[in-house]
């Protein structure tokens, strides 16, 4: 098993890797946490992983709640929220109470928003179970739902006290929930690590494989290249918008989409359009944007909206976040592995490469 940890003072906390379950209730204690326990996770997770864990757990010597969601994107919402509070009243949590989130990254926000305002917070692990929850959600303390159509608007800031990933949790996903997954994991080599965009790169085949020291090599990896970003900037000040990258256009596209295209699906034509919006702006070489075109597609992702309405991508674009004196902040390459924040407000650049990208 590997440990690595993400350094932030009072609030730091180990990473385990692992290729089971069987360390989990060890890595806990490790942690001190010894309160009432709920595992929340969904439908789809329930089926395939909740057992193994919950086992895994008892044999520890934990007493385990387990409480459910509806699996998707829809239900990431304050409705859910309110129901697992029910829950949890319920069950008579204490402020050292334990909330355990195996799942994906719409868990693992949920899970975390939950602990972050119930009885003005409680302790909470995350155990994510998809590639995309592995590499990124899971590490950095975002927690919060959807509101209304629009993405992550209601949230916080609330750091988990330990992160476990079973990497071998990936082999119960669908094909495509591993492709939407490496989005984020190109992500992070655009962004910060050009060495480890050649890795995924030569290694594609591995991942899909699911050979394990590729897996736990990508994890750590990822964990590395965030949990930096994350202490350097825990709370998105300055750095931290870095990991933003191919998002400012993905949360609109996926919002037009009603959620039916799965989030790194749309960070990947986010991250598409960006490289497009940097070679408008004369700030990458082409050649670096055919190679990051190249390898999403090679994986499967898509790279435009083609049939999608541009108008309303467009229009959702200011309902995000990331918006400053009206302007829209972009996160836009210079080359793979390096960055830069821009705030544009060229609308006619804007609705040009969201035409380009429904071709």
């Amino acid at each position: 098993m590997i440990k690595m940890s993400i350094n932030l003072g009072e609030r730091s906390y180990p990473i385990y890797i692992a290729t089971n379950y069987a360390d989990i209730g060890k890595s806990i204690a490790s942690a001190r946490l010894s309160g009432k326990m709920v595992l929340i996770t969904d439908t789809n997770v329930d089926m395939h992983q909740a057992d193994e864990c919950i086992n895994a757990l008892k044999e520890s010597g934990y007493d385990v709640h387990k409480y459910v969601i509806a699996a998707g994107e829809e239900n990431k919402n304050l409705d859910t929220v309110n129901e697992i509070y029910r829950y949890l009243v319920k069950q008579k949590l204490e402020r050292n109470s334990v909330l355990i989130a195996l799942g994906g990254g719409v868990v693992g926000d949920i899970t975390g928003f939950v602990a972050a305002t119930f009885l003005r917070g409680i302790n909470f692990v995350q155990v994510p179970t998809t590639l995309i929850a592995q590499a990124d959600s899971s590490v950095g303390g975002k927690v919060g739902v959807d509101f209304e159509g629009s993405k992550n608007i209601i949230g916080a800031f609330y750091q988990p006290r330990l992160v476990y990933i079973n990497v071998n949790s990936l082999k119960t996903l669908p094909k495509r929930e591993v492709q939407a997954g490496l989005a984020e994991v190109v992500k992070h080599g655009i962004i910060k690590d050009r060495d480890f965009f050649d890795y995924v790169e030569y290694n594609l085949n591995k991942i899909f494989e699911f050979k394990e020291d590729v897996l736990q090599f990508t994890a750590r990896a990822n964990c590395s290249i965030k949990g930096s970003v994350v202490e350097e900037d825990e709370r998105e000040g300055g750095l931290r918008a870095i990991l933003n990258f191919g998002h400012t256009i993905g949360h609109a596209v996926e919002s037009v989409s009603g959620f039916q295209l799965l989030h790194g699906e749309c960070v990947s034509i986010g991250m598409v359009g960006a490289f497009k919006m940097a070679q408008h702006l004369g700030m990458v070489d082409a050649k670096e944007s055919d190679r990051v075109i190249g390898l999403l597609e090679r994986i499967g992702l898509p790279t435009g909206i083609k049939g999608m309405d541009v108008d309303k991508v467009f229009a959702q674009m200011y309902h995000d976040k990331k918006i400053k004196n009206n302007k829209l902040v972009f996160i836009l390459p210079k080359r793979i592995g390096e960055v830069l924040q821009i705030s544009i407000d060229d609308t006619a650049l804007i609705k040009e490469v969201l035409q380009e990208l429904a071709q």
